[in-house]
């Protein structure tokens, strides 16, 4: 649902609660409100938390923007709304398969506490494998022939290398790891993303999204509601629809055909308020996106088709001695796990996350889980109390709580980075946690929680 109405001059508002749902609302744009309606279960206990639900939010409007423009540019060009409503629905409904189970709609819930959606997850590299990715960088930029080219770089569902802004790179790695990784591409193979979660992960039963979540499929299955806007409404978010050319650049139809030709026409997405012709090349665990813009290439397809063929001459041989030693150096699925410990780092100045593995928190209790997001739930509380004290002041944050199964659920917020982690197998003593948080302070994060 999208609103268009301002609730506070001062504050927005987050969320009303009423005795069957909870309205959860994010300010996508100035006067224009996304708003989820979950329905509540009196027979659960509390199994989400706000934020979290606002960043689904949040993500859906930051892809939108980035294929289809503002929702304010699109009510602009047609004021009665047709096109932004048939582009919203199809695009929402593509959006919210990743989270269909059967045919229940599974939101991010307590067992997802230690996720940070809105982040990128990055790829740990030596200093020679960082020598041959900025090699491979500037190698791109030049073969390009244009003035300004940017580039993505992915190993398996990690980030490598990006010379994108901040805001653009997480959301173009969010569409690339919910569309064109080798997970994303291959169906039945698991990813350890938790954007990757898709219809054949398995989850609890928790929240579902308004009126029946038993109907979400088959409202799924009739998105098209008339030919017109059928024509006029491309669907970037439709699974399945990415696929390997003949040269190792993915193809896809989304964007349609050529006019008078059989080939598909270049993907494009707006950075930063320009359109760019998107071209994303695969090579085994490698993903590398270019990013070029639209008014930089003449010719239109022909151009382009002559930039791919600069880049597959000039930086192929580096690609695949990229590739190579990335794979070489990578520990696998728990490359980031740390024994004893289950813990979620982000750096919110660098717009980053890392965490155990999935795999790995799945071992957890449910007490401990909601226990973690019952702080988590605290920790944003007051984030955002401080934020409305003093915005440009950090909040420096310390809390350790003994869960019912005796678990230790701390939260550490300093120097603009927060560390959750949940401790079940600690001694009785919260020294012997505190002491245990320090040293993964002193050994992961350069002391950056660390108390002295």
């Amino acid at each position: 649902m999208f609103l268009f109405r301002i609730f506070s001059p001062e504050a927005s508002c987050e969320v009303i609660e009423a005795d069957k749902h909870s309205h959860v609302f994010y300010e996508a744009e100035p006067d224009i409100w996304t708003v989820m309606i979950v329905m509540k279960d009196k027979e659960l206990e509390a199994v989400w938390r706000t934020e979290a639900l606002r960043k689904v939010l949040k993500e859906i409007h930051s892809l939108f923007k980035m294929f289809h423009g503002s929702i304010r540019s699109l009510l602009e060009r047609e004021p009665d709304g047709r096109l932004i409503r048939s582009s919203l629905f199809s695009f929402i409904m593509d959006y919210l398969k990743d989270f269909l189970v059967g045919k229940k709609l599974h939101l991010p819930s307590f067992r997802d506490s230690l996720q940070e959606r809105g982040t990128v997850q990055m790829l740990t590299v030596g200093r020679e494998a960082a020598i041959e990715v900025q090699s491979l960088v500037k190698t791109i930029e030049a073969s390009a022939g244009v003035p300004t080219c940017y580039s993505l770089i992915l190993f398996q569902d990690l980030l490598v290398s990006s010379t994108l802004h901040p805001e653009d790179t997480i959301n173009l790695f969010t569409y690339a790891i919910l569309r064109l990784s080798p997970h994303a591409m291959s169906p039945g193979v698991r990813s350890w993303s938790y954007l990757r979660k898709g219809s054949g992960a398995t989850h609890p039963t928790v929240g579902t999204v308004s009126t029946s979540s038993s109907s979400i499929s088959d409202v799924y299955g009739s998105l098209s509601t008339s030919g017109t806007d059928r024509n006029s409404t491309f669907r970037p978010l439709q699974s399945g629809k990415w696929a390997r050319g003949k040269d190792p650049f993915l193809t896809t139809d989304i964007w349609g055909l050529e006019d008078g030709a059989s080939s598909s026409r270049t993907p494009t997405a707006w950075l930063q308020e320009e359109k760019m012709y998107l071209c994303a090349y695969q090579h085994k665990s490698l993903t590398l996106i270019l990013l070029l813009p639209v008014s930089s290439i003449s010719n239109g397809e022909q151009g382009i088709t002559a930039v791919k063929h600069q880049v597959l001459e000039n930086a192929s041989v580096k690609i695949l001695k990229v590739e190579e030693k990335l794979s070489k150096g990578w520990g696998g699925e728990n490359a980031y796990h740390v024994a004893g410990y289950r813990y979620l780092l982000v750096d919110g100045d660098r717009h980053a996350s890392r965490a155990s593995p999935p795999g790995k928190v799945t071992t957890l209790t449910k007490e401990s889980l909601l226990a973690l997001n019952t702080l988590r739930e605290q920790v944003d509380l007051e984030k955002n109390r401080a934020k409305w004290d003093d915005p440009h002041k950090e909040t420096n944050l310390e809390v350790s709580i003994r869960a019912k199964n005796n678990a230790w659920v701390i939260a550490r917020l300093a120097r603009g980075k927060e560390l959750y982690m949940v401790l079940e197998k600690a001694n009785e003593t919260l020294l012997y946690a505190s002491d245990a948080v320090e040293k993964f302070s002193n050994k992961y994060c350069n002391g950056a929680f660390s108390l002295d």
